[in-house]
């Protein structure tokens, strides 16, 4: 993929999740020389932050000249200070491209060299140790791109063809040379917002998917039901007026479109009507976990779509300080490295994705749950002798638990400031630690409709319903009974979890 000066979405998506190798445009190479050039010339007289003076509150100290590459050196070193897990190879891989955005905008000042092993990093899946904790998203992501740069120095370790290995021996067998300091490059690569960022860009992409499986699921359980289709319907929906709403509905039309296990409300109540039935057998309406999908998906479905824009604008940016302008001859100081966005965006992905959650453990209950179901379906959809054998009893521990969690986990992290650094960070984003959270709900979530999906196509099995189904509706089962045989005696469910888990993690 030849790369400009902007990534999008799909870019993103091709080069994250499909490995696609990237390549740098000639007029981003030049651009990337020449404000490196410009640099070089306009700092040899003058005071700018991070070139000859110390970081953050050390600002105020001046750098004598002959400790300017010591200085770039120090700011990696000290502050590969991370802890915790490593962050997964995906997770990683997302951050150096997010950092590769913003230094292809060649408002760093950097030596081109950089850019091109960070090029050569990505393309041939060299993954830096990058701990979880680290960063309070003030000047960025110091903590985590410190380790980052750290591996791009020849130090530390690296994820390499699934072995943790040392940087230096994975670089020697690839035939890299480290990179070497010239200007800023130890201040560039480690400050900005490129770590939450790209684990907002693996979140975004991971909710969408999960939504498309939701609102799936969501037919799916309505046809079980025989429930009224008119809940999604293009009259009731469009008077509304919320675009999540009206696409979540057009959605679910498509995909039952075909089925013949959904009532029209016409058909049953409104003509042929018996006036002596006084108390009706079947349902008027659902339950709110089955009649209110496009209400409650709808603003999940505009929280994604607003995520999605501001993280694609977050990648595209220019987020470190200074930021080196060489068409204006000037170098400006600020704090485009803040990650407010990120932070605020992921607070509230993490909030819609916990309510989809509660939707998909709610449509759980109402098939485990043989009272609320109208003794539609066994207790627990248990295929075997009632008392001996418990069906998806265990499994639903599992949903409700950890739904339960994920509502913990979406308490804002946003408004969680702390000074530090000398209270020269006085108010921070906490953005890593915010997509950091929201990564959590999302694989919460999976967990969640992995278990709900079982349940379904438990239940279109106890109803012998799969030729009634929509096409779309019953491939997705089929495929789930390729991973979830059908459940009659007891038997550990782990790893049926783990497979439909990693099926709908992988598949939009």
């Amino acid at each position: 993929m030849n790369i400009t000066s902007e990534l999008s979405l799909d870019e993103l998506r091709k080069i994250i999740f499909h490995n696609e190798a990237i390549n740098l445009s000639v007029g981003v190479k030049k651009d990337i020389t020449d404000c490196f050039q410009f640099l070089k010339d306009f700092s040899s007289d003058k005071i700018i932050y991070g070139i000859n003076t110390g970081f953050g509150p050390m600002a105020q100290y001046k750098v004598d000249d002959e400790y300017l590459k010591n200085l770039q050196y120090n700011i990696i070193r000290s502050h590969a200070t991370g802890a915790g897990r490593p962050l997964e190879d995906i997770y990683v891989r997302a951050a150096m491209i997010a950092r590769l955005g913003t230094l292809i905008q060649a408002r760093s000042g950097i030596h081109p060299e950089l850019v091109k092993l960070l090029v050569e990093f990505i393309n041939r899946g060299i993954y830096p140790f990058v701990p979880e904790h680290g960063s309070v998203g003030a000047s960025g992501d110091l903590v985590q791109l410190a380790h980052i740069a750290l591996a791009m120095l020849g130090e530390g370790n690296v994820k390499y063809k699934g072995e943790w290995r040392n940087a230096k021996e994975v670089l020697d067998e690839n035939h890299l040379s480290p990179f070497k300091i010239h200007i800023r490059e130890g201040l560039s690569v480690t400050n900005g917002t490129s770590v939450m960022s790209g684990v907002a860009t693996v979140n975004v992409i991971y909710a969408g998917r999960l939504l498309n499986h939701a609102i799936l699921a969501s037919v799916l359980i309505n046809e079980i039901t025989t429930a009224y289709d008119d809940s999604f319907s293009i009259e009731l929906n469009a008077v509304k007026r919320h675009v999540g709403q009206i696409e979540v509905a057009r959605k679910m039309r498509e995909i039952a479109d075909g089925s013949n296990s959904l009532l029209k409300r016409e058909n049953v109540l409104y003509r042929n009507v018996n006036p002596d039935e006084k108390v009706f057998k079947k349902k008027i309406q659902s339950f709110y976990s089955l009649r209110c999908v496009p209400q409650v998906l709808g603003p999940v479905w505009e929280t994604v779509r607003n995520v999605e824009k501001t993280v694609v604008n977050e990648i595209n940016s220019v987020c470190d300080n200074p930021v080196i302008d060489p068409i204006t001859q000037n170098v400006y100081h600020g704090g485009n490295f803040h990650g407010d966005y990120i932070s605020f965006e992921m607070d509230k992905l993490k909030i819609a994705v916990a309510k989809l959650t509660m939707l998909m453990e709610r449509q759980l209950n109402y098939l485990c749950h043989d009272r609320i179901n109208d003794r539609l379906l066994p207790p627990f959809l248990n295929l075997g002798t009632l008392g001996l054998n418990y069906g998806l009893q265990a499994a639903q521990f599992t949903a409700t638990s950890t739904t339960a969690e994920s509502q913990t986990l979406s308490t804002p992290m946003y408004i969680h400031s702390i000074p530090n650094n000398n209270d020269n960070q006085d108010i921070v984003s906490m953005g890593t630690n915010s997509a950091l959270l929201a990564k959590t709900v999302i694989e919460n979530a999976y967990q969640v409709i992995a278990i709900h999906f079982m349940a379904l196509a438990q239940a279109i099995d106890i109803l012998c319903i799969e030729d009634n189904l929509s096409p779309v509706t019953k491939a997705a089962y089929r495929e789930i009974r390729k991973r979830f045989p059908l459940l009659i005696k007891d038997r550990p469910l782990y790893e049926d979890i783990e497979k439909v888990k990693n099926y709908l993690f992988c598949n939009d």
